[in-house]
C-alpha cells in the first residue's frame, strides 16, 4: 500500500506528474466510492519484512533492558529479605530494595532509547519501515521517560509524594523534549502525539504537586484529563485545519493526535457518570451514556475521524448491556447489545459520506470552511486538476 506521503514524495522527486497523482486520487475514489482522506489512511506496514523486523527489534530491544537491570543489580546489590530482621534493618532494606528498583528502571529505559536511535537511522531514515518506526519512536520516547524517572526515583529515594510528583513531571518533560528532537531528525507522525502526552503529563504532575497529592480526589484528576484531552484534540484539529484534503504528512500527524485525545476525553466522562464503577450504573446513568456516544459520532462526522468513536465504544456497550438487562432482555442483553452497536457502526461506516454531508451542511459557512472536505468538495478540486 502507498501512501498519500509515498505520492508526494514520488512528485517531488520527478516519477510522477501532479497531473497524474490527481488523476490517481480520483480513480482510488471512485473505485472505493470513499475520498482517500475519509479512509484515514495510515501506513502500519508496507510488507511481511515490517513485522519480521519488528519482532527482530522488540527481542533486541527487551534484551538491553534486561541488560540495563542486571547491571543495575551489581551497582546496587541488598540481600534477600528476612524475617529476623530489626525495624532499623527493615528500613534500610526498604531503602536499598528502592534504590535498586530505580536504577534498575534508570539503566533499562537508558539502554533502551540508546538502541533504539540508531536503530531508527536505520530502519527509518533510510528504509522507512513504518511500523518498525512506530515501535522504535515508542521505544525511545519511553525508554527517555523511564531513565529519567528511574534516576529521579534513585536521587529522592526517601522523598513524600509532592517531590515524586515533580520527579514524574521532569521525566515527562524530558521524554518531551526527547520526541521535539527525535520528529526533528525523523518525523515519524506518531512523534508529535507522544511529545504532546510528554507535555500533558508534565503539566498534569505539576498541578498535582502543587494542590498536594494528598488533597487529590479522582474527580480532580479525571478534570486534569479531560481539559488536556481537549488541548490535545485542538492541536489535533489545527493540524486538521492545515490540510483538509489529508494529502500530507500533516493529516498523519493528525490522526494520532486525535488517537491520544480520545480516551483522554472519553473516559473522564465515562467515568463522571459512573460507567467505571460496574453495576451500580443507573437507568440515567446509561441513557446519558448513549447520548454522549451519539454526540460523539456527531463530532466525529463533522471533523472526519473516526477515534472518538472507538474510544468510547466499550463504553456504550456496557450501558446498552446494561439497559437490555434492567428491561427484562436478561439471557440476551449482550447478542442484542453487540447487534444493535455493530449494525450502527457498520451502517455508518457504509453511508459515513452521506450522512457527513447531512451534518456538515448544517453547520455555519465559516465552521464548514475550516473543516476538513466533504466528498463533493474534494471531487471539485480533483476534477478540474485533471481536466
Amino acid at each position: 500500500m502507498y501512501s498519500e506521503e509515498d505520492i508526494n514524495s514520488a512528485v517531488a522527486a520527478g516519477a510522477m506528474s501532479a497531473e497524474a497523482a490527481a488523476e490517481f486520487r480520483s480513480h482510488m475514489s471512485k473505485i472505493r466510492e470513499l475520498p482517500r482522506g475519509s479512509e484515514e489512511n495510515f501506513r502500519l506496514i508496507n510488507s511481511f519484512n515490517d513485522i519480521f523486523v519488528t519482532i527482530g527489534t522488540i527481542i533486541l530491544l527487551l534484551a538491553v533492558g534486561a541488560i540495563g537491570q542486571a547491571i543495575a543489580g551489581v551497582l546496587a546489590p541488598f540481600d534477600a529479605y528476612d524475617f529476623e530482621m530489626t525495624d532499623a534493618a527493615v528500613e534500610e532494606w526498604q531503602t536499598t530494595s528502592a534504590l535498586r528498583d530505580s536504577l534498575q528502571m534508570a539503566f533499562a529505559g537508558l539502554f533502551v532509547a540508546a538502541t533504539a536511535w540508531p536503530l531508527a537511522e536505520f530502519f527509518t531514515r533510510r528504509r522507512h519501515m513504518a511500523l518498525p518506526s512506530i515501535i522504535l519512536l515508542l521505544a525511545f520516547v519511553g525508554g527517555t521517560f523511564f531513565a529519567m524517572l528511574g534516576a529521579g526515583m534513585a536521587l529522592v529515594v526517601d522523598g513524600n509524594d509532592t517531590i515524586g510528583a515533580l520527579t514524574l513531571s521532569l521525566a515527562a518533560l524530558v521524554s518531551a523534549a526527547g520526541a521535539y528532537i527525535h520528529w526533528r531528525r525523523f518525523m515519524v507522525p506518531i512523534t508529535v502525539a507522544a511529545g504532546a502526552a510528554g507535555v500533558a503529563g508534565t503539566i498534569i504532575g505539576l498541578i498535582v504537586a502543587a494542590i498536594g497529592p494528598e488533597n487529590m480526589v479522582p474527580d480532580i484528576i479525571f478534570g486534569l484529563v479531560f481539559v488536556a484531552g481537549l488541548v490535545v484534540w485542538a492541536i489535533a484539529m489545527r493540524w486538521d485545519f492545515s490540510d483538509r484534503e489529508r494529502i500530507t504528512r500533516r493529516s498523519d500527524v493528525a490522526f494520532w493526535l486525535h488517537l491520544l485525545a480520545a480516551p483522554m476525553i472519553a473516559h473522564p466522562i465515562f467515568a463522571m457518570l459512573g460507567v467505571t464503577e460496574g453495576d451500580n450504573l443507573g437507568v440515567g446513568a446509561a441513557v446519558g451514556v448513549v447520548a454522549v456516544y451519539i454526540g460523539f459520532g456527531l463530532v466525529a462526522l463533522a471533523i472526519d475521524r473516526r477515534a472518538l468513536l472507538v474510544s468510547a465504544l466499550a463504553y456504550v456497550l456496557f450501558a446498552l448491556t446494561f439497559l437490555f438487562r434492567e428491561f427484562g432482555a436478561v439471557e440476551l442483553n449482550f447478542a442484542l447489545t453487540a447487534l444493535v452497536i455493530g449494525s450502527a457502526l457498520l451502517s455508518l461506516s457504509a453511508f459515513w459520506q452521506p450522512i457527513r454531508r447531512m451534518v456538515v451542511g448544517a453547520l455555519p459557512q465559516n465552521l464548514r470552511d475550516s473543516l476538513p472536505a466533504t466528498e463533493s468538495a474534494i471531487r471539485t478540486a480533483i476534477e478540474p486538476s485533471v481536466a
